[in-house]
Formats: C-alpha cells, structure tokens, sequence
C-alpha cells in the first residue's frame, strides 16, 4: 500500500499496514473523513470490524479508505447496515461495479487488464482508480487499486507499488491541489502455481512490473483524462535537467500556472505564457539562453527565443487538438521527466463552486 496523508481513514490504514497484510478492504466514497480526529477514527476501526465479522476475518486484516467531503463524520447507521448485503453480493468479476461505487465527481467509471504469462502460468493485473479533481502529487484526490494472482513476496510488492506510483499516480496534475486523502493499493493473491518472486533481482519480475505499470499508468491518465471540466489532455515532457528534481520543478510549474492552463483550454499561443512559467520554476542558475520549447513538432522557443520557424498559426493548430505535448527542454543535463494535465476551464469552476450544493 503506497499512502500520503494522515488524518482519520488514512491513520488507522497506515497502522494496519504495518500490523499485517490486507485480506480485504472497506471503501466509502463522498465522505473523506478526514479531519473528524478520534471520533472519525473510532467510526474507521468499527467499520472495519463490522465488515470483518461479516467476512469472517481478523478485524485487522481489513484496511479502510475513504474520499469526499472533508470534516464530515461518516453516516454509519446506514454503511454498518449495509455490510450483509455488500457482502453477499461479492462477485469475482464485478471490478467495474466496484470503480463505479467509488466515483465521486467522476464522469466515467475507471478499470482496465492486462494478461501475460509467469512460468507458462496466465497472470491477469487488473486495476481500478477514481479521482477527477484536487488532483496532484502525491497522489491526488484519488484511490488506485490494482491486483494480480501473481505469487510475490511483501517486501519486493511493496518496492513494486512505490516504484509503478512514482511513474504513473505521482506524474499527474489536474489543478495542483493535493488531497488530504489518497492511496494506491497493489495486492497479489498468490492465487497461481507460479513459483514465488521473493528478490527484486529475479528476472520475470521485469515482466510483471511492466503490466502492473501499464495498467497504473493508463489509470493515471484516465484521471486526467477525466479531469473537472478538462476539455484537453496535455503530456508536459521536460528534458536537459541537471536532475529529476530539476524536470519535475519544471514541468509542474508549466502545468499548473493558471494563465498557462486557461490559455491550453482558449487554444490561444501565447507562448509567453510559458516562458514566464519556465523562468519562475525553483530553477537556481536557470539560463534563459539554453531553453528551448515545442508545441508537439511545432518549435516555439529556440535557445530563449522565438523560433525563427514559428507562426502563430502553427502554434494555434497544435493547441486546438484535443491531445498533443509541451516540450521544454532546460539546456542543463540529460535527465527527463514527463508528466500529464488538463486545462482550466469555465466548468472546472462550476464543478467546484457546486460541490456541495
């Protein structure tokens, strides 16, 4: 389990975390409870406890994670006498009903699979996540989860979901607020006759990695993809870092500027815009004579200034596409860093000015 934040639900996650493995997991949506202090914690643990006892586990083998509205307790009457039903309903293959339970602002429900083979055994990763707005690192305002019937030890699964979160959740920003609660789950259930992966060194670990990846990331952008009123999908690729830092720094203060972020959702180049953005990056030492910039293969910025390629035409038609990248590249190293995001638009502010009404 890869967590952030503190508070109520992700307090009493944490500390089972660290008592033993999941078996199984109580999720709410639309009420984070977060910031309810030791009441909200109390209701997290009873939670638990009630939907053990229906499952006839150990009261700690169950994890609680919630989303919604924050400082708000839980209605427990109604989830505790829910728990039979929820229960008696469980489905092996009910994953979709599962991301549509979970959606809060969320206009699609979130799943996908992948198979491939482990010791001629069929291995299916198949993951669910939901999350649309107070998006950013780390995480968002989202939950992940993803499972696999791969055999593999705790230690090498929790190296594989910090590793897969940092390439895929931790790369995304809708509007750079970060949520007081998030997670990221990966479970392997051992359910084939695989021989176990216990060392991050053994080679089919690659594989597996690879799927579990792909199916993260592809959540990951269905986030963004999904954003409060996003109407493009924008990949923010930042090259010539001295470091990773350096590109993330970057990439994010591009992405997140407001004035950047409505002139993406006009389709209006002007591209000064984000040259201000680059040039306020927590950058020491940033020369503006080493940056450079694209619209996907249009070149805005050449060394600092404008290409002497570049028409406002060619810029506009890039940004009037629904998808299409921002390179920059900061003239100082070899590191890369790509991140993803959406533009601001008027209804990003209606979704927002609306939540609770």
């Amino acid at each position: 389990v890869y967590l952030r934040s503190a508070f109520a639900v992700p307090a009493v996650c944490g500390a089972k975390v660290r008592g033993q493995a999941a078996r199984a997991c109580v999720v709410i949506s639309g009420i984070a409870n977060a910031a309810t202090g030791e009441p909200g914690r109390q209701d997290a643990i009873e939670l638990c406890d009630q939907a053990a006892a229906a499952l006839q586990l150990e009261a700690n083998a169950l994890q609680p994670f919630s989303t919604g509205v924050i400082g708000e307790r839980l209605a427990m009457d109604k989830l505790v006498a829910a728990i039979p039903s929820l229960v008696s309903s469980l489905e092996a293959d009910n994953w979709l009903g599962f991301a549509t339970a979970i959606m809060t602002t969320d206009t699609v429900a979130k799943a996908v699979s992948e198979q491939l083979l482990i010791d001629g055994e069929a291995i299916t990763v198949t993951g669910v996540a939901k999350g649309s707005g107070m998006i950013k690192p780390n995480m968002a305002t989202m939950l992940g989860y993803i499972a696999c019937n791969a055999t593999v030890s705790r230690q090498v699964l929790q190296k594989l979901a910090t590793e897969v979160a940092n390439a895929s959740f931790n790369r995304i920003t809708v509007d750079g607020d970060t949520s007081t609660n998030d997670c990221f789950m990966l479970a392997a259930t051992s359910a084939s006759a695989m021989t176990p992966i216990v060392s991050v060194s053994d080679p089919r670990l690659a594989d597996l990695q690879q799927a579990v990846a792909s199916v993260a990331r592809t959540l990951a952008q269905a986030i963004v993809r999904d954003g409060e009123g996003a109407t493009k999908f924008v990949t923010v690729t930042v090259s010539g870092g001295a470091s990773e830092a350096e590109c993330l720094e970057v990439a994010y203060t591009v992405a997140e500027s407001p004035l950047v972020k409505t002139a993406l959702f006009a389709g209006d180049a002007n591209w000064g815009r984000f040259c201000m953005a680059i040039g306020r990056a927590q950058i020491e030492g940033l020369d503006p004579s080493g940056v450079s910039l694209w619209l996907d293969e249009v070149e805005v910025a050449h060394q600092g200034l404008m290409s002497a390629s570049y028409s406002e035409e060619a810029g506009a038609s890039v940004l009037a596409k629904d998808e299409f990248e921002v390179r920059i590249d900061v003239g100082r190293g070899s590191c890369v860093e790509t991140i993803w995001t959406t533009d601001l638009s008027y209804e990003y502010v209606r979704i927002n000015a609306e939540y609770r009404s």
